[in-house]
């Protein structure tokens, strides 16, 4: 009897050892099918389809290509692999474990999927003009969002063998939590609905907001965050929230109009401002921008004077003309002979309240361009010739003291 129940226990141990062998090569043979499939799907099918997708005409599968969408594809066969052989294993409770991690796999690869999907169709949709006004990765990050916690939701629920569809239920209750954790994404969700909606921003405005540093162009608008290039090239990056519960200036107008407006004003000494005499008139009918101006002046003067018998010499009961006064024409005229302005647009040479840096004389008119470098190298020509000429007429630019002045 002993030497029966010893042969009996060989042989279980035999099967036992059987078993675990044909449950390991039978492991093995998954996972050798698997490499074996990946390999066959990524280094010969991808390859040619890579080379038809270079091949053709059009750029929406060249994207999604680059996005590694196909790709991603390829990735999900094992788990499909690995979810059709799980019924194989005699081991129930092995087979029930690996379908649920096939099931998890596939789940997770079609987080990958879906995102590298929802990314390539940004990419194309940016090869649209109407990317600059209503861009949608903003969008797009929410659907990302949403689609990852409704797949995470049924992950959970495939692993405690849970229906999701009775876990989605409860999510109300966690809504506070959620609502805390993403708020900023939350607020800028709702502040690029506000943002694109009403048409404030778009991809490649100049804006200005000098709270947060930013002085320059749009180049990318997000889910939370408006990226905004500096001239100097340093990139600030905003809470999409902020443009909204905060001011801001665009400057998308003076683009879309085509010119640019010059307001400055030169500061002239009032101790230089006088009456012209005769030889300062005679001097100024010699200038092509002053002639015509004199010759009509001169007649409006002298007739003023005569009606109401002011001719004395003391150039206080009469109108006479004045150094300011001409020299204001004549830059007036200056400025509308000068081809890069706009004919169009108002051009005014004005006087401001006098300060304690003398009387500021202020140049409105706006150019024909809206290039930075063009826009200031004609200002700069205009007040080079300003400053330079004032001396002609008499009149000195206001300026502090300075050490020259002292040592004179």
């Amino acid at each position: 009897m002993y030497y029966i129940n010893k042969l009996v226990g060989s042989m279980n141990v035999k099967e036992g050892a059987k078993e675990n062998l044909s449950f390991v090569i039978l492991v093995f043979c998954i996972i050798l099918l698997c490499i074996l499939v990946q390999l066959i799907t990524k280094k010969v099918i991808l390859k040619l389809c890579t080379k038809l997708i270079y091949k053709n005409k059009f750029k929406w599968d060249d994207i999604m290509l680059e996005r590694k969408v196909f790709s991603r594809f390829s990735d999900i066969l094992p788990g499909i692999i690995l979810y059709l052989f799980a019924p194989v294993f005699g081991n129930p409770v092995a087979a029930v474990l690996l379908h649920r991690g096939a099931v998890v796999y596939i789940l997770i690869i079609t987080i990958f999927i879906a995102n590298a999907l929802l990314d390539a169709i940004n990419e194309i949709y940016k090869t649209y003009p109407i990317a600059k006004i209503r861009p949608i990765k903003g969008l797009l990050q929410i659907v990302k969002i949403i689609f990852s916690i409704i797949i995470g939701i049924v992950i959970i629920g495939t692993l405690m063998n849970q229906n999701p569809l009775l876990m989605l239920g409860g999510i109300g209750a966690v809504a506070a939590v959620f609502s805390f954790v993403f708020k900023d994404s939350i607020l800028g969700f709702i502040a690029g609905i506000l943002l694109t909606s009403n048409d404030m921003l778009r991809i490649g405005d100049w804006i200005e907001m000098q709270k947060y540093g930013a002085d320059g162009d749009v180049i990318d608008i997000t889910l939370n965050t408006v990226k905004v290039q500096n001239f100097d090239k340093s990139i600030v990056t905003l809470p999409a929230y902020t443009l909204v519960s905060d001011s801001f200036k665009n400057w998308r107008g003076m683009t879309q109009f085509g010119g640019r407006r010059i307001k400055r004003s030169v500061h002239i000494d009032v101790n230089s401002i006088v009456f012209c005499t005769t030889e300062m008139i005679e001097k100024f009918k010699k200038i092509n921008y002053l002639k015509d101006y004199i010759i009509e002046k001169e007649k409006e003067l002298m007739q003023h004077n005569q009606n109401h018998d002011s001719t004395d010499k003391l150039g206080i009961n009469g109108r006479y003309m004045t150094n300011i006064g001409t020299f204001r024409i004549y830059i007036q005229n200056y400025l509308k002979n000068n081809s890069k302005l706009m004919k169009e647009m108002p051009i005014l040479v004005r006087q401001l309240p006098p300060t304690e840096n003398g009387l500021p004389l202020e140049i409105y008119a706006f150019t024909d361009v809206t290039n930075w470098e063009t826009y200031e190298t004609i200002q700069s020509d205009i007040f080079d010739h300003i400053l330079s000429i004032a001396q002609e007429f008499g009149i000195r630019i206001f300026q502090s003291p300075t050490g020259y002045d002292m040592r004179h």
